[in-house]
């Protein structure tokens, strides 16, 4: 009987849940979702500062996408308090913008004395389908070197700075959690993203051990790459210089690119306008990669987002021939 084939992704944000929502519904595969926790912003950056614990508001969108199914739980895990709601429990200042599964993961945490527990637990709950693994314990702080030389301290400042990003780094040491180490040491294919380079991807892979472990596995590198830049971080960036920024953080090489080539419409790109947010196009005709190019996307009247199951059937094929 063959076995599983073990599969880590790494990344944070809407994105790597995207990834995972496709990931779930494809069989025999063993998954890891490692995550960052280097968010200072929101109701995130707000618990971690009130209780000096991990930024968790990644981790909870990824066990949600990962779920087995859309239960009550999983939707009491994404409930955000308004302002009129929070008003109404006499609790404006303390409730509002506060999502409820951030404050049940910050309360696991302090009853347990274990983010892990925490983690581990609600995962049970949910009937989570793979492990999801924080890339380190700490609290961290991520800094960015920008090109005129600027340092820009924390990670929800980073996208404001407008000025173009060299590397982002940690103020102190920071060591991986074994747990994130042993799933990339084991892994047959290792994917990045979908999301933000320098604030959601790169903060995992520039911990030593994350990157030492990269660099000595044997398998596939993939990159699933973002249809749209982002302004503050990949303003005027191509579908390269977002694997260069990778590679360049990981010190490691990409052996599978996948791209959406869909056509997105034109109804749809001018909301981008304003944001300052374009298309990212394939610049060079020749890579050191395997590119693979396909329809991933799917558009609503404002956003343009990849499409979960199209997402399982590229990585579904892609595993085929892996195995």
């Amino acid at each position: 009987m063959e076995r599983n084939l073990k599969v880590v992704v790494i990344g944070g944000g809407t994105g790597q849940s995207t990834i995972l929502r496709g990931l779930k519904q494809i069989e025999n595969v063993d998954i890891t979702a490692i995550v960052t926790v280097a968010d200072d912003g929101g109701s995130t950056g707000r618990l971690r500062r009130a209780y000096h614990i991990p930024a968790m508001g990644d981790i909870r969108s990824v066990m949600i996408a990962l779920a087995e199914s859309e239960s009550l739980m999983s939707i009491l895990m994404s409930y955000r308090f308004e302002k009129d709601e929070a008003a109404e429990l006499g609790a404006e200042n303390e409730l509002v913008g506060h999502n409820l599964g951030n404050i049940i993961l910050t309360a696991l945490t302090k009853k347990t004395g274990s983010f892990m527990d925490a983690v581990t637990t609600i995962s049970k709950v949910l009937n989570v389908k793979g492990d999801i693994v924080p890339s380190t314990h700490q609290v961290v702080r991520l800094l960015a070197r920008m090109e005129d030389g600027t340092i820009v301290k924390g990670e929800s400042n980073i996208p404001t700075s407008r000025h173009r990003i060299l590397e982002v780094f940690y103020d102190v040491p920071v060591k991986a959690t074994k747990e994130a180490v042993n799933a990339i040491e084991q892994a047959d294919v290792i994917i990045f993203g979908i999301g933000s380079i320098y604030t959601s991807i790169c903060p995992n892979v520039i911990i030593p051990e994350i990157r030492k472990a990269l660099q000595n596995n044997k398998g596939q590198k993939v990159y699933v790459a973002n249809a749209m830049s982002q302004p503050g971080e990949t303003e005027g960036y191509g579908l390269e210089d977002h694997v260069q920024a990778i590679e360049q953080h990981a010190q490691v090489k990409m052996d599978v690119v996948i791209y959406a080539n869909d056509i997105i419409p034109t109804s749809v790109l001018v909301r981008y306008v304003d944001r300052e947010a374009f298309p990212v196009q394939i610049k060079a005709k020749e890579h050191d990669y395997k590119l693979i190019k396909k329809k991933l996307l799917k558009f609503d009247t404002e956003r343009v987002r990849h499409d979960p199951n199209k997402i399982r059937d590229v990585l579904e094929e892609l595993f085929r021939k892996v195995r």
